[in-house]
């Protein structure tokens, strides 16, 4: 069997064509992404803007080509946070199975943490029972708490890298009080987040660095300070994955990178194109869910949703 798993994100659409390996895990056969920013213009009244589903559908007849020229068994794609929301969501997947022949699942936010965790679990090699993972994504950004019997807790958080950018960050490069209102937002999330694992009855310094926890991270935002922090300028999966990043160096690239202006961000090379603005918000909810669990440092996975929607399908166990 050859899957090919299609991950529709509010900020980046991807895809993944990849076989069983004998291993349990997955061999890629191929991996591609496409910001397409379905969530740029979104509005509680409209929903999903006219352009922004152009531009999406236009990449997944792309992604179609190589679906279809890479003999694949079966196609599993599934959207997230926009589309969940989006009150246009049914005209949306019904555009996109006409034009491209996909059938598009909307998964809820707690099937997205646990399919991402599957994922980050098939590459993670920090040995560590106790994790907090985050999964920072365009419209929402989910937090699983893990221990030896796998998930203990979940909560996906509307707190996303494109609706926390057109909310706040209105000048180019942003200034002072747009910076403190973006932080501000994302602490009190993280602080909302702090109030629900205690009312859970969970220990929040068993999920802590003081508490010996592992801090693990996926998704572009992560993976993209992974790459600067390393000064790649072509980006490689093998040495993003498992890479241990200082809270520090998170800390001095977002300071560095505040004060750019976009065009000057564009011109990093390590820095994904597209991502220039994103990057921001990104950064501070890293920093700050870093500070909030006193984690100093967190080792990055690229690898989540697209990789848990092929094993839980070879392996039937969360949907």
């Amino acid at each position: 069997m050859r899957y090919a798993s299609i991950d529709i994100g509010t900020n980046t659409l991807r895809l993944l064509i990849a076989e069983p390996s004998t291993d349990k895990g997955l061999k890629p056969i191929l991996y591609k992404r496409a910001i397409t920013r379905l969530g740029g213009g979104y509005s509680d009244e409209l929903g999903m803007s006219d352009e922004a589903m152009r531009r999406t559908i236009k990449a997944l007849e792309g992604f179609k080509k190589e679906i279809d020229s890479n003999g694949v068994t079966k196609v599993l794609a599934f959207a997230t946070s926009v589309v969940r929301r989006a009150q246009n969501s049914s005209a949306f997947r019904k555009e996109v199975l006409e034009k491209t022949g996909i059938d598009v699942t909307v998964i809820t936010g707690d099937e997205e943490a646990r399919l991402s965790l599957q994922g980050v679990m098939s590459v993670i090699k920090d040995g560590s029972p106790e994790r907090l993972v985050i999964d920072i994504g365009g419209g929402s950004t989910e937090f699983i708490f893990t221990d030896k019997d796998g998930v203990a807790l979940e909560w996906s958080m509307e707190m996303g890298v494109v609706h926390l950018t057109e909310r706040h960050l209105k000048s180019d490069p942003p200034v002072a009080k747009e910076i403190a209102a973006l932080e501000a937002e994302i602490g009190s999330v993280i602080g909302e987040l702090r109030k629900r694992v205690s009312r859970a009855g969970v220990d929040l310094e068993r999920y802590s660095g003081k508490g010996g926890a592992i801090f693990v991270g996926t998704a572009g935002t992560i993976t993209t300070l992974a790459a600067l922090d390393q000064d790649l300028a072509v980006y490689d999966r093998g040495r993003i994955n498992n890479y241990v990043l200082k809270k520090a160096n998170v800390e001095r690239m977002y300071r560095w990178l505040l004060p750019m202006s976009l065009k000057e961000r564009e011109k990093v090379l390590s820095l994904e194109k597209g991502r220039e603005d994103l990057i921001i918000p990104g950064s501070a909810i890293t920093l700050l869910t870093m500070e909030a669990f006193g984690f100093s440092s967190i080792t990055v996975v690229d690898a989540g949703l697209l990789e848990g929607i092929i094993l839980n399908e070879i392996n039937k166990t969360v949907l």
